[in-house]
């Protein structure tokens, strides 16, 4: 087995034999690691599932390497105290795969990945452009103009601070500034949105996806792309949740379940969309006409929104795992036909 501990130029690999001695330990540059790997016998190749990682996986499996990916947080318990380096990180990663319950992450293909990078875009140009409307509140703050929340009023803060007598010149020049790039940074998040958009309708699996109600196209596209006919690692839909983060803590002993906060643990993009959608079918839960729509109204009247949030992402997780491991469409159950649909 071979741990590789990649990077940009450097590349540290320390090879271990059958009864886990450590036989090579050896520096690389990058142009030497695929002449230095296909000279090796077939092995096992372990890297850590960062950046870069995906793409050495493939390069390297083509070789008739066998590669895992494994977690950066199941490698780091090994990493010895105080001896932070490369060669002790591509160490580390041969001990945890040693262990008998490590778990690998999947390799993407090129094709999942070109997805992902239009999730990666829209996230990067929507954080910028909340930024920049932040500048703008901020600002404007400064010279006495505010206006209600919501995106939709920067274009009136913005009139109001030019139309003021109040906000000098140069503030007005930088409101406006920041303003026109804002506006260039919602075309450009329409583009990209556009292109994931077709991607969920090209897609059988996000076909399906799109289905669920909470589950746009958007929120199909990334699950698709980041989980895909991968699906099958997780045993069932419980498991996928936790995967999200979407479960409680637990802090137990002595018999006694002692439940906190969700872990937020995975995959955070995925998770925020599940609760972006949870939180639109909340605000028309009273329409919801189905047996799902009657859970999440019984369980309003019970516990608090943000609670029944996060536990409405949850259902809709297991649901998602269901659909893409049985490859079948939502069919909600439980819904009550009118007279009127009878009658037509």
């Amino acid at each position: 087995m071979i741990g590789l501990d990649t990077a940009k130029a450097v590349f540290q690999v320390h090879g271990v034999n059958e009864a886990g001695k450590a036989e090579l330990k050896r520096k690389l540059r990058r142009d030497e690691l695929l002449p230095f790997f296909e000279k090796q016998q077939a092995c096992r190749v372990v890297i850590e599932a960062c950046g870069a990682g995906h793409h050495w996986a493939r390069q390297l499996t083509r070789l008739g390497h066998h590669v895992e990916l494994i977690a950066p947080e199941a490698a780091r318990p090994f990493v010895k105290r105080g001896k932070k380096n490369d060669a002790a990180d591509a160490a580390a990663l041969c001990a945890a795969a040693s262990q008998p319950d490590v778990k690998c992450v999947p390799i993407k293909t090129v094709e999942q990945q070109s997805t992902l990078s239009l999730h990666s875009t829209r996230t990067l140009l929507v954080k910028q452009k909340t930024m920049l409307v932040n500048a703008i509140r901020g600002m404007a703050t400064e010279f006495g103009e505010v206006v209600p929340k919501g995106i939709d009023n920067i274009e009136k803060l913005v009139g109001t601070v030019e139309a003021s007598e109040a906000v000098p010149e140069y503030g007005q020049e930088m409101i406006r500034e920041m303003y026109a790039k804002a506006l260039a940074l919602q075309e450009s998040i329409e583009v990209v949105e556009k292109k994931i958009v077709d991607h969920a309708r090209h897609d059988e699996q996000a076909h399906r996806l799109a289905t669920v109600p909470g589950i746009g196209p958007i929120t199909a596209s990334l699950i698709v792309a980041t989980v895909g006919d991968n699906i099958g690692a997780f045993r069932s839909g419980r498991h996928f949740a936790a995967w999200l983060g979407l479960v409680p803590r637990q802090h137990s002993t002595g018999g006694k379940t002692r439940l906190g906060r969700i872990t937020k643990a995975g995959n955070c993009e995925i998770r925020r969309m599940l609760v972006l959608g949870a939180t639109s079918m909340v605000y028309r839960a009273e329409k919801w006409n189905s047996a799902a729509g009657a859970w999440l109204r019984s369980l309003l009247e019970r516990r608090p929104v943000r609670l029944a949030t996060v536990a409405l992402a949850n259902k809709m997780a297991r649901v998602a795992w269901a659909l893409l491991t049985r490859k079948e469409v939502y069919h909600a159950k439980g819904r009550v036909v009118a007279a009127a649909e009878v009658a037509a």
